[in-house]
């Protein structure tokens, strides 16, 4: 699929830098093509939409992380047979501060069924909401940044 199919934005971000009381960050990501191929994509071979632990979100540099104007590719991935659901440029900043804000969520509030969401619409019909815990991030060469990655403690990669 096209990755200008997709548009992404983000929620419940700035009270990190704000002070204010902790929120789950959300990214909305939203499409704008054909319904039936993203719909094919997020189904499992049970013919069921795949669930939360069937997918894995990621960011792949396309720069050094330390470039002011460094991007990446984010996306989403099916866990079980690492086919590419959807793919779309952003900004590595603005990835990165929502990592950092849902790894703050993690530490400050008691919800345990995951430190951020993911909401995927379809012409403005929500179609999956996914409750996440992990966000890796990978620089050019493929290698894990652990250190920028938010990974659960007790999980091991």
């Amino acid at each position: 699929m096209r990755r200008d199919y997709f548009t992404l934005d983000v929620s419940d971000v700035d009270w990190v830098d704000e002070g204010g009381d902790p929120a789950k960050p959300t990214v909305r990501i939203d499409f704008e093509g054909p319904a039936s191929t993203l719909e094919e994509q997020l189904t499992g071979a049970d013919g069921e939409f795949l669930d939360a632990d069937g997918t894995d979100v990621a960011l792949r540099l396309q720069s050094a992380i330390d470039d002011p104007d460094a991007t990446g590719v984010v996306s989403v991935t099916n866990r079980v047979t690492g086919d590419f659901i959807l793919e779309l440029n952003e900004d590595a900043d603005d990835v990165l501060a929502f990592i950092r804000a849902a790894r703050r969520y993690g530490e400050e509030a008691a919800d345990d069924d995951g430190r951020y969401e993911v909401r995927i619409y379809v012409d403005g019909e929500e179609l999956v909401v996914y409750d996440k815990r992990t966000f890796l991030v990978y620089n050019r060469e493929g290698n894990l940044l652990r250190q920028h990655s938010l990974i659960p403690s007790g999980v091991e990669l």
